[in-house]
């Protein structure tokens, strides 16, 4: 029983740590690059923790209870629908930039955070769980040989990544939150380079999933990470 704990509290240390992998943290920051409050960005830091939770608890408890096995091509889909989400958000932060105007008249009548503010993290977050669901499930079923036990694990590794990923997007906006016009120009800046980040990595991540890997190919490798 003593171990079991440890392996669920284990659980919640590595769904944080994995709110920071690089993708993961690409893709919020082109959402959060707008913020002017750290409570606003850890609002759509639990949006995106929620809809990768959902997926990953799903998707995984498929995998843990019922043997579901995902075949490559289906698992290379998945991490190239990562990478195209990427591009498109990386598209969406460059040429927001131009209609930063209209942004500010939606805040002032809606609010700092508004429901349809949260759509677009919860969606993001879908995506990114569906791509690392497997590789997840698959790790707990190599240690936690009790199903129940497994999704208890499951289930407090989202709530770690939700965390986690609170805690990110706060920090990532704090320097940012300032009224000055120089920090202002910051904000700009950040909303540029996360787009350009997110372009450019998204671009590598679908050249690697529909190439290298071989979704577009006649043999498809596909490793769960």
């Amino acid at each position: 029983m003593t171990s079991a704990f440890a392996l669920i509290a284990l659980g919640f240390l590595l769904g944080m740590r994995h709110a920071t992998d690089p993708d993961h943290v690409i893709a919020v920051t082109t959402i959060v690059a707008r913020q002017k409050s750290a409570s606003g960005a850890a609002t759509i830091g639990a949006a995106w923790g929620l809809g990768h939770t959902l997926t990953i608890f799903v998707v995984g408890g498929g995998i843990i209870l019922f043997g579901w096995v995902i075949p490559p091509r289906i698992g290379l889909t998945m991490e190239f629908a990562v990478g195209l989400m990427l591009i498109v958000l990386g598209i969406m932060n460059l040429t927001g930039v131009m209609r930063r105007t209209a942004g500010s008249w939606m805040d002032r009548h809606f609010g700092s955070i508004a429901a349809y503010q949260l759509v677009r993290p919860l969606v993001v977050g879908v995506v990114h769980g569906l791509a690392g669901s497997a590789a997840v499930a698959l790790l707990i079923l190599t240690t936690i040989r009790n199903p129940a036990w497994a999704l208890w694990y499951l289930f407090v590794f989202g709530l770690g990544t939700i965390v986690g990923m609170m805690l990110m997007t706060a920090v990532i906006v704090v320097p940012f939150t300032r009224t000055s016009h120089h920090f202002v120009r910051l904000g700009g800046g950040l909303q540029i380079a996360s787009g350009v980040v997110s372009l450019a990595f998204g671009l590598f991540v679908a050249y690697h999933v529909g190439l290298v890997d071989g979704l577009f190919t006649g043999n498809p490798d596909w490793t769960p990470r």
